[in-house]
């Protein structure tokens, strides 16, 4: 009878053991799962925020530093379109304070409330100025504060397509040696150009003839650039630089040295390539030499 009674309660002592056996390994089995399901890895080659599309309305108050072509660049437009449309004669001088609009409008005084683009570093924010006719009482000026969103109306476009006959003319040459990280997105709206990684320092080149029509870090997100145009149609902008060797009004030629590749307005050493035909970005491997 003992016998009996003490097997019994090694046979109760040996299953106790087996059931804290199995939640201890339940316990951590289900740690090992959090851990590996909670685990994230970040991408820091990823692609660049997308940029606004043209600007379609509103107007912009020129700053100091902006020429008409940043200014084109900045919001997708063409230059000589921004500039007929302002009114705005060769060589395209401007002011600071003078505003360019983006609607049909006149620049004259408005009749109604006017949306005013802004460029701080700071979330933009829209401002409603409430005109009035001569003799009427004063209203006060009203600021309503808007979370960070694209201040104007915007308009999609399909990608732009190059005739072949254009790329195979023009003299392109690549702006950089390195290694390409960064493609062109197809719809626009990743990549508006290509990213060629490098060391600091090194030499960035014009990619054709022209003449240097902005150079300066007005642009956010684009650290120090240049901007090169090339003919009528076509303009092309590096950004990212560490010191800009050109300035504005400058001529150069194809392969002459334009910056140092830096890593000002992104987070790892770069350049950043656009090429433009009318305002629209293109993608620069249809008119840069293979390799």
């Amino acid at each position: 009878m003992g016998h009996t009674i003490i097997q019994q309660r090694r046979g109760f002592s040996s299953f106790k053991l087996l059931v804290i056996a199995l939640a201890v390994g339940s316990l951590v089995s289900g740690c090992s799962s959090t851990s590996s399901n909670s685990a994230r890895v970040v991408d820091r080659n990823a692609p660049p925020v997308a940029k606004r599309p043209a600007t379609t309305s509103g107007q912009y108050v020129v700053r100091p530093g902006d020429t008409l072509y940043s200014i084109a660049f900045r919001y997708g437009w063409d230059y000589k379109a921004l500039a007929a449309r302002n009114s705005i004669a060769a060589p395209y001088t401007i002011r600071p304070g003078q505003a360019i609009r983006f609607d049909g409008r006149s620049n004259g005084q408005a009749s109604g409330a006017t949306t005013v683009v802004t460029t701080s570093s700071s979330p933009s924010s829209k401002t409603t100025i409430t005109t009035r006719p001569a003799g009427t009482p004063a209203k006060p000026v009203t600021t309503t504060p808007v979370t960070p969103a694209p201040v104007a109306t915007t308009a999609t476009t399909a990608p732009v397509q190059v005739p072949a006959t254009e790329r195979a003319v023009g003299g392109w040459a690549w702006p950089a040696t390195g290694v390409l990280i960064g493609k062109f997105a197809s719809n626009g709206s990743l990549n508006k150009g290509i990213d060629i990684a490098g060391d600091l320092g090194q030499p960035v080149f014009a990619a054709s003839d022209g003449s240097v029509v902005y150079a300066g870090s007005g642009l956010r997100g684009y650290g120090e650039l240049v901007i090169i145009k090339h003919s009528d149609t076509y303009v092309s902008a590096y950004g990212h630089n560490r010191r800009l060797l050109v300035r504005e009004g400058q001529q150069v030629k194809v392969g002459q040295t334009i910056a140092e590749m830096g890593s000002t307005g992104t987070d790892r050493v770069k350049l950043h390539f656009e090429i433009r035909r009318q305002g629209k970005p293109v993608d620069p491997l249809q008119f840069l030499p293979r390799r």
